[in-house]
């Protein structure tokens, strides 16, 4: 049965010589891939590829099966053209990087309304705005969220230890992967904030690469089939 669903692209992957393998988070089915046959034959199959780039916001007409691995889309159009997500160096680096991080993390095929929403304000937020430096960071940091493990905040004005594996904060170190001091500072300063705030968040690039290998331990921690992007290494020497 043909269905019609707004979805972001996750990942493309070439397959034989002339089709490719699309992964998309769609807004009513979750997480998709989709084989498309023949796709990079002809001039007006590799432009269609344009569709799929890291992050597009595209609508998709698809022939969807359950209990079938890879579906097919019958027709594909943009949802969102963006401004500066896939030109900009610096904003091209980081849809890169979230893309992976979103392959790894968004397994599950089932519909999420509330996260497909964070995910296209965020995108939309970040293609429209420039001041993005703190942006990766807020976005994993709310990402959590929706994936099951955001942070307690109940005692976090009263202890000055916040516990990775537990997702808590103590009043001491209980752990060695216990966190203090700046990342300690900074992951407080991400709550209760909006896009819009994060200008105000005053942190150095140094601090900046810090919280983010500390965030990346975290999804380690809570999701047991994640592991450290592989984009980590020149999103942060293009980043910073």
């Amino acid at each position: 049965m043909f269905y019609t669903t707004n979805a972001i692209v996750l990942s493309k992957l070439k397959y034989r010589d002339n089709d490719l393998i699309v992964s998309c988070y769609t807004e009513d089915f979750g997480v998709l891939s989709f084989l498309l046959r023949g796709v990079l034959k002809s001039k007006k199959g590799s432009a269609k590829t344009a569709y799929f780039q890291w992050l597009s916001q595209i609508q998709i007409v698809i022939d969807y099966k359950p209990n079938r691995t890879l579906h097919t889309i019958k027709d594909v159009k943009i949802n969102e053209f963006y401004i500066s997500l896939h030109t900009q160096v610096v904003k091209s680096t980081i849809s890169m990087f979230l893309a992976e991080v979103l392959v790894m993390s968004l397994k599950e095929e089932e519909a999420n309304q509330e996260l497909f929403q964070f995910l296209t304000e965020g995108l939309n937020w970040v293609d429209k705005n420039e001041n993005v430096a703190n942006f990766h960071l807020y976005f994993l940091f709310q990402l959590t969220r929706y994936l099951g493990f955001f942070p307690d905040f109940t005692h976090s004005n009263q202890y000055k230890y916040f516990n990775l594996t537990s997702g808590s904060f103590e009043p001491q170190s209980t752990s060695v992967y216990s966190v203090s001091g700046e990342e300690f500072v900074v992951l407080k300063s991400l709550f209760g904030i909006k896009f819009d705030d994060l200008a105000t968040i005053k942190i150095s690039s140094m601090q900046r690469k810090n919280f983010l290998e500390m965030l990346m331990l975290y999804y380690e921690l809570h999701l047991g089939h994640f592991k450290k992007p592989k984009s980590l290494d020149i999103f942060s020497q293009i980043f910073n």
